[in-house]
């Protein structure tokens, strides 16, 4: 009769578990942000910002942290689909014109960041710069060949 007792337990336990989780990549990554949280915050304030006062030792904060920012993942990432879907249903073009802007803007940002380092970078020193980025006999391209080294490396 324990036998039946607990294998149904264990029956209504696991599928509640597996609902509450996220995808092992979720997991992961939530592990490690509060991993580097618990360090930026100190284990102390850690416990406190998860826990607060609900028991005496302040025992299960990483769990809290991880299980809130599982929590967070799959909604963004329901909310991320969602949206992704109604553009779709608005039409294909649409969509994809959307996307393709806001890499557009994403490629404007990165070249812009980089033209903004160069220009510092050139007046430092303007002699060093073209000699470090220039090629040819003229070195007239060092601007346009710094900020397209800079754009590269750019994550």
């Amino acid at each position: 009769m324990r036998k039946l007792i607990v294998l149904t337990l264990l029956t209504l336990a696991i599928p509640a578990a597996a609902l509450a989780g996220g995808t092992p990549a979720q997991n992961a990554a939530a592990q490690a942000a509060c991993q580097a949280q618990r360090t930026l915050l100190g284990t102390a304030t850690f416990n406190l910002t998860y826990v607060g006062t609900t028991n005496a030792n302040r025992a299960n904060a990483f769990g809290k942290c991880v299980s809130t920012a599982v929590k967070n993942a799959v909604a963004n990432t329901a909310a991320a689909n969602t949206s992704c879907k109604t553009a779709q249903a608005a039409g294909l073009a649409a969509f994809k014109a959307v996307t393709a802007s806001a890499a557009n803007h994403a490629n404007q940002a990165a070249t812009t960041a980089a033209a903004k380092s160069c220009a510092t970078e050139r007046a430092a020193g303007p002699a060093a710069f073209t000699t470090k980025y220039g090629t040819g006999a003229s070195k007239t391209n060092a601007f346009g060949k710094c900020v397209s080294s800079k754009v590269k490396t750019t994550p």
